[in-house]
């Protein structure tokens, strides 16, 4: 039976909602809670609070997912390296998170990897044997908080005849099989937080881009809307900072220890065409790694990086050459035919917000621990920083659990741990959506309405005017940029945002909208 699912008018983002809201405000400045960043933490703390009937409204400067959240390795992790460097806790909640995500939260935004590490003699047993322990302790965890294996399977040694069938390209003098694990991973990383925002919209919070907020403090925030110039004073009982990285900006003492990852993007055909990750260790560390990532638009993701990222907080990161070539190196190791330089049709870089320990500036940063918090200025302002992408839930469920706590908000508690993203639809059941399978992938439920748009002129790599259009009708995009860069990724590669700017700009004017 083929689903009809509900339509998507309630939770839809567009310049003219925008304008609405915007104009309620300047009516009624008075709200519960301001959350300042539209990165995946800003828009998981607007959905817990508005979903717990608190009048919420979400201010980002740029556009949603302009900054950290769309430059990550695309995966929900189970927690495998915070095992291995003894942050029992974390990849606990790692896990748990991920749970949520793949079975129930977001089934249609993410799927199973398969990561495979290649064994090469002399060495491959006891290589074997260390990355087989660490794989069943992580799949331990699994098991523990109730991930089903039809989700994510066991972990398991394999043969050459299966490594070199995942991953075709491997370097097959003395390799001797591999070690086979699973982990979750995101059709992309910027999609999770339209949905988590347009989620976040149709419990009546307000998503605002292109809205800074200039001053902030416990219990006021002055915006300033960058299209028109005009300013906006609210009055709030808790106002949240989630600016990631640039927390400091809004609260200066807020101490960070930037750290940036950095990736390279390839043409899948360049690695066998292979759907599962190679999975090389970096050298020297018994915890980090290098991974291929089969990505959207017949790319492949490697990355990634670790590195301090000093000085002035960039709004959009670059990779540095040494990076570039340690990712070429390091996944050389195990390719029959290395990568170069030609290969590399794109490159980005992502910051993390980690919080320094007592040691300081000195700390390696991949020593850091991938912790939250929720810091409170001397006026009230409440930030949370730290943390990562997969357990974004549970950073947002804390960050409103402490504003209830410490501004006596009248809330319930939180109701995220059983909430489906909007598209959300059982990952058996997704063959039943009457959709194109390239549309159910990226909008679940909301594929067939997505289908249905008119027709229209296509972008690179087979995005279609539908899609472009959904993005400009009901995900928000306001500017060209956010179609190509956040709504379909086509911007990574200079070529493909060439060759699929004026399709973008037919989308817009098809729905009689001025890109700004």
């Amino acid at each position: 039976m083929k689903i009809v699912g509900r339509t998507p008018e309630s939770s839809a983002l567009d310049a003219a909602r925008r304008a609405r809201e915007l104009g309620r405000l300047g009516d009624d400045p008075r709200v519960d809670v301001v959350v300042i960043g539209g990165g995946i933490t800003g828009v998981g703390v607007a959905l817990d609070a508005a979903s717990r009937g608190l009048r919420t409204v979400l201010a980002e400067r740029h556009d949603l997912a302009h900054g950290t959240s769309r430059w990550s390795s695309k995966l929900v992790h189970g927690g495998l390296r915070y095992l291995a460097s003894g942050q029992i806790g974390i990849a606990h909640e790692s896990a748990a998170e991920r749970h949520l995500l793949m079975t129930r939260l977001a089934p249609h935004l993410t799927r199973s990897l398969a990561q495979v590490l290649p064994l090469y003699a002399p060495g491959h047993v006891s290589q074997g044997a260390l990355i087989g322990a660490g794989y069943g302790l992580a799949d331990g965890l699994r098991r523990f908080v109730g991930t089903p294996d039809a989700v994510l399977r066991s972990p398991g040694a394999i043969g050459v005849a299966e490594t070199r069938r995942l991953v075709p390209g491997v370097r097959t003098d003395h390799l001797r099989g591999a070690m086979r694990g699973w982990d979750g991973q995101l059709i992309d990383d910027a999609r999770l937080v339209v949905a988590v925002a347009r989620t976040a919209a149709g419990y009546g919070a307000s998503v605002l881009t292109r809205v800074e907020a200039v001053e902030a403090s416990g219990d006021r925030v002055r915006l300033r809307d960058t299209l028109s110039g005009r300013e906006l004073e609210l009055h709030a009982r808790a106002v949240v900072n989630a600016t990631g990285v640039w927390a400091g900006e809004l609260d200066p003492a807020v101490r960070l220890r930037p750290s940036r990852g950095t990736h390279l993007v390839v043409e899948t055909t360049r690695l066998g065409g292979s759907d599962a990750s190679l999975t090389v260790p970096v050298p020297g560390s018994r915890s980090r790694f290098i991974f291929t990532l089969p990505a959207v638009h017949g790319r492949t993701y490697i990355g990634l990086t670790d590195v301090p990222a000093d000085g002035p907080i960039p709004d959009v990161p670059h990779a540095t050459d040494a990076e570039i070539d340690l990712l070429l190196d390091t996944v050389g190791t195990v390719l029959a035919e290395p990568l170069t330089r030609a290969d590399v049709v794109g490159t980005y870089a992502g910051l993390r917000p980690l919080l320094t320990s007592a040691r300081g500036d000195d700390e390696d940063t991949s020593d850091l621990s991938r912790r939250h918090a929720i810091l409170e200025s001397a006026d009230g302002l409440l930030t949370i920083v730290g943390g990562k992408l997969t357990t974004y839930r549970r950073m947002a469920e804390d960050a409103v659990d402490e504003a209830i706590r410490r501004r006596l908000l009248p809330a319930r508690p939180s109701v995220t741990r059983t909430l489906p993203l909007v598209g959300a639809w059982p990952r058996a059941r997704l063959d039943e959506i009457g959709a194109p399978a390239r549309y159910v992938r990226r909008y679940g439920a909301e594929a067939p309405f997505a289908a249905a748009l008119p027709d229209g002129p296509s972008a690179a790599r087979g995005v279609t005017a539908q899609e472009l259009e959904w993005g400009v009708a009901v995900e928000g995009a306001l500017t060209i940029d956010d179609l190509l860069e956040r709504r379909t990724r086509l911007g990574l590669v200079e070529s493909d945002r060439e060759e699929s700017t004026d399709a973008a700009a037919a989308a817009f004017a098809r729905r009689g909208v001025e890109p700004v």
